[in-house]
């Protein structure tokens, strides 16, 4: 039975009602209405007639689940994965949707949320003509790196949607091939009585590895204790666990697309903030020449040591291991600056780091953001500040997922 909320009658955990679906939302899911309320349902696609299954209630909206389609879209394929349902594995949201049409759902998405969160002018911005490309390799077996959760039975497998239940799995397509080979999941024999996750990677290298993860510590189970990965024109040895693009083909295309954008020049200053192991730093160094200067700042310790060790041969990049807020509050790094690479972690920069990169006066800010709310707060924070959206890219980095990457070219003066 459906409850009454002020006069309006409202939907139940576990109820079912037919609907019919609107526009792409973020988080991989469609907009619909019943009797005023909003639905956000998973499994579904934009005019789509379906049978939505309630999953949450929430205070001004609930969650939902199709769980069978009454009217289909044109876009609407079957998931090559059993696992991809309703109840059952959380990881990819869009394995129903067809290849190319999951590029303009994320396209959409990002849209959105430049004009809601960003503040971005709709019928101004040349920018927000958003494209999303396809990587090559396709959309299967391209995760080099899986974390898999470990039930109270020691089986591992994936998290479903929104839960901390685990769904014991026979295989995941979307994992590199060499990581599907490994005697990890409960269909090979394993089991994990002791772990809370396993953690699988499968470098460009060529190294496999697995870890288990229990009470805090990581252990290294199979394969070396550093992965060779191969980026912009270099080999990289890392701790196994440290952090790296998941798709094969990420690091060189981000690389390619921040300096495409940027344009660095011989002899200039940059600084690579949230720099990681070092990926964009060692392309700059490499435009701006031994007569540049590239500073780089990374807090996590597996990430500077990562850096000194694979830029050792590049004098004129620093290491400067800080978190980035204070690096700037607190003079460690200092302008002049010619450009700004950001890099942040999934939350944003935020806006003291905004104002302080704006203060320093580069001529362009490269943002990679692996979430587009956050980078859509941040871009209001530059427009605030006189700064523009001049440029920018949209790239699956993620596919069949409801993950997109984004690089943006932010430049001073003018409007978007």
């Amino acid at each position: 039975m459906s409850a009454e909320r002020g006069g309006m009658v409202g939907l139940e955990e576990a109820e079912r009602v037919e609907l019919t679906v609107a526009a792409v939302a973020p988080g991989g899911h469609c907009v619909a209405r019943v009797n005023g309320q909003v639905v956000f349902v998973r499994h579904a696609l934009p005019g789509e007639r379906v049978l939505a299954e309630v999953t949450e209630v929430h205070r001004g909206f609930v969650r939902a689940d199709a769980v069978a389609v009454l009217e289909a879209a044109p876009e609407r394929v079957t998931p090559p994965c059993p696992y991809a349902r309703p109840g059952r594995c959380g990881g990819c949201d869009l394995q129903h949707v067809a290849p190319e049409a999951q590029l303009r759902w994320k396209a959409a998405a990002v849209r959105e949320q430049l004009i809601r969160l960003g503040g971005l002018d709709e019928t101004a911005c040349d920018a927000l003509d958003v494209r999303v490309e396809a990587l090559p390799g396709g959309q299967l077996g391209w995760r080099s790196r899986v974390r898999y959760a470990v039930d109270a039975a020691g089986r591992a497998g994936l998290l479903k949607h929104r839960s901390h239940e685990v769904v014991p799995i026979d295989r995941c397509l979307i994992a590199h091939p060499a990581i599907q080979e490994l005697p990890v999941l409960t269909s090979t024999g394993a089991n994990w009585p002791d772990a809370e996750a396993v953690e699988t990677v499968a470098s460009t290298g060529g190294d496999v590895a697995v870890l288990a993860v229990a009470a805090g510590r990581t252990d290294l189970v199979q394969g070396p204790q550093r992965v060779r990965e191969r980026a912009a024109g270099r080999q990289w040895r890392l701790p196994v666990s440290s952090f790296w693009q998941v798709h094969p083909a990420a690091a060189d295309t981000l690389v390619d697309a921040v300096l495409e954008l940027t344009g660095p020049r011989v002899g200039e200053t940059v600084w690579d903030l949230y720099g990681g192991a070092g990926l964009f730093a060692a392309a700059l160094a490499d435009r701006v020449g031994p007569g540049g200067r590239v500073t780089l700042v990374e807090a996590a310790g597996d990430g500077i040591a990562a850096a000194r060790d694979n830029l050792g041969d590049l004098p004129q990049v620093e290491v400067v291991a800080s978190r980035v807020e204070k690096a700037l509050a607190r003079r460690r790094i200092t302008g002049p600056v010619d450009v700004v690479v950001l890099d942040p972690p999934r939350s944003g920069a935020g806006a003291r780091v905004v104002r302080d990169v704006v203060a320093a006066a580069p001529r362009a800010v490269a943002y990679v953001a692996c979430d587009p709310a956050a980078f859509a707060r941040d871009l209001r924070v530059f427009g605030d500040l006189g700064w523009r959206l001049a440029a920018l890219r949209g790239y699956d980095l993620f596919p069949m997922t409801r993950h997109v990457e984004l690089v943006g070219l932010l430049l001073p003066g003018g409007e978007c």
